[in-house]
């Protein structure tokens, strides 16, 4: 499961030593575009046809600056898998969709275009490059403002700089948000800029609410927590975040309630991780960041005296599986049987040249069950 080099990788969570303070980073919030509590309801913009089982495509961090041939392989693996299964439903986007600044300009080149043949609706929740402003840009805009026109419009209409792309605008009503389906309620969370990550006190008292609204539809319903900065990780750019981390943990014991899986991007490669409970409960927390970008970050090796894995909110979090070296995708499956619901993640790599021949090479690396 592990891979060796010149010296064992990591099997937890570690943190970077020596990082400097980017609070200063911090964008003011645009102003949510629907109403309070920022719901949309999945089959609004695509029916389930079957209310037992639904399946989606999760992802992060696909945009690049310097190209997406990565991204258009992936892509490409996706269409394959949505014609092979019936049971796709939609992507869901985890965050840095258009690098380095969010620029509306972008979009086309690293959204539009290597997404064009990607059938389903995409849904998708801000990175902290997508949120970013260009300091040096010739046209003045404030952060998200090209985001919120793609994805958190009024109305589904045709996007002024998608270069006539058929996907429309999304109608998410907020960059905070719950996609409300038949199996789950996927909360997605908002982390601003920041190398780390913060969240606002109305985001955070948001977030409160949203647990206990679906706390109550507990166990038809799966709790999916979505942020882009991961709480977790073990790679060598950004490794955890304690921010992230002392955030969700501080609302969890607040209100008693734990998602059953947190999802995040950020960090250019897969990590799974598992945190055990004194209750004897666990709780996955799975980064998904290999979507597309060019340069993919190891996990670092136990030799490297820049990280630090002795942390009080390191015990009882171990990392499960990683993959640092190839750009990949998660398929999430919800299925009840016999009353009972269960969330099942599994996560496929793609091979890093052009396809051979037709039909699907991605390749299961990995693989996951959750009981709900």
């Amino acid at each position: 499961m592990f891979r060796y080099e010149t010296a064992p990788k990591f099997k937890k969570p570690v943190f970077k030593k020596h990082q400097p303070d980017d609070s200063n980073k911090f964008q003011p919030l645009p102003k949510p575009t629907g109403k309070y509590p920022y719901h949309l309801d999945l089959e609004s913009i695509k029916p389930l046809p079957d209310q037992q089982r639904m399946a989606f495509h999760m992802m992060g961090d696909t945009g690049s600056i310097r190209h997406v041939d990565f991204l258009k392989l992936v892509v490409t693996e996706l269409v394959e898998q949505y014609a092979e299964k019936d049971d796709l439903q939609f992507l869901y986007h985890l965050g840095d969709i258009v690098y380095n600044h969010g620029e509306a300009h972008e979009y086309e080149r690293q959204f539009f275009k290597p997404f064009e043949k990607y059938p389903a609706p995409i849904f998708a929740i801000p990175g902290n490059h997508d949120s970013d402003v260009n300091p040096d840009s010739r046209r003045p805009y404030k952060s998200l403002d090209a985001f919120t026109r793609v994805f958190c419009d009024t109305e589904r209409r045709t996007v002024s700089f998608s270069g006539g792309a058929e996907r429309l605008s999304m109608v998410q009503p907020n960059i905070f948000w719950t996609l409300v389906t038949p199996l789950a309620n996927i909360i997605g969370l908002y982390s601003n800029v920041t190398k780390f990550g913060v969240v606002t006190d109305e985001e955070r008292s948001w977030l409160i609410e949203e647990l206990r609204r679906a706390q109550l539809e507990r166990p038809d319903k799966a709790i999916i927590v979505c942020q882009h900065h991961a709480p977790y990780s073990a790679d060598i750019n950004h490794g955890a975040s304690i921010p992230m981390i002392t955030f969700l943990e501080g609302v969890f014991e607040e209100t008693g309630i734990r998602p059953d899986a947190v999802f995040s991007g950020h960090v250019h490669n897969y990590q799974r991780f598992t945190k055990h409970y004194e209750d004897g409960k666990t709780l996955s927390y799975i980064v998904a960041g290999s979507g597309g970008y060019d340069e993919l970050h190891p996990v670092a090796t136990t030799d490297d005296r820049r990280f630090d894995p002795n942390n009080a909110l390191f015990e009882n979090v171990d990392l499960e599986y990683f993959c640092d070296d190839k750009h990949g995708f998660l398929k999430i499956i919800l299925e009840k049987k016999d009353g009972k619901l269960s969330l099942t993640g599994e996560f496929y790599t793609i091979p890093h040249e052009k396809k051979p021949e037709p039909g699907m090479t991605a390749v299961l690396a990995d693989r996951f069950v959750i009981e709900i």
